[in-house]
């Protein structure tokens, strides 16, 4: 039957500090540095770097909540498929197969040229609208009233 291997600590009974160096060697957190970030700008500055090159200093910038506007847009092409939700719930109305929507009315205020356009829409109450959404619109036969410019 063989025997087991010995634990070197058993081999080091007897002796001040066991093989950890001076008598306090093994206890507390000493024998690391310090514990958590302790040393970080000091003896554990090289480890910090390694795992962290942006731990110290300020980086970025956060503006004022009161200063960001958002803006609500809207694709075109989803307007286009809203327009007999729209007229049923009273917000557009049909003359014909013209859709007349009031985009202002609605809370929106840009129109993207994302999606296909299968309707005449005349828009009302445009703020901006992109290139692209203006040439769905008017290639379709529709019309879009913007504000004019002072």
């Amino acid at each position: 039957m063989e025997k087991r291997k010995s634990k070197k600590i058993h081999k080091m009974r007897g002796r001040r500090a066991a093989g950890y160096g001076f008598s306090a060697g093994h206890r507390a957190s000493g024998q690391r540095g310090g514990k958590g970030m302790a040393g970080s700008k000091k003896h554990h500055y090289q480890r910090v770097m390694a795992e962290n090159p942006n731990y110290f200093g300020k980086h970025g910038f956060k503006r004022p909540l009161k200063m960001i506007v958002g803006e609500t847009v809207l694709n075109v092409g989803d307007l286009d498929e809203a327009a007999d939700r729209l007229v049923a719930s009273g917000h557009a109305t049909k003359t014909g197969r013209r859709y007349t929507i009031d985009v202002a009315r609605l809370g929106i205020d840009k129109i993207l040229g994302s999606g296909k356009i299968t309707r005449q829409l005349n828009l009302t109450g445009v703020k901006s609208i992109s290139v692209r959404a203006r040439e769905k619109v008017t290639g379709k036969g529709g019309t879009i009233d913007l504000p004019v410019d002072k």
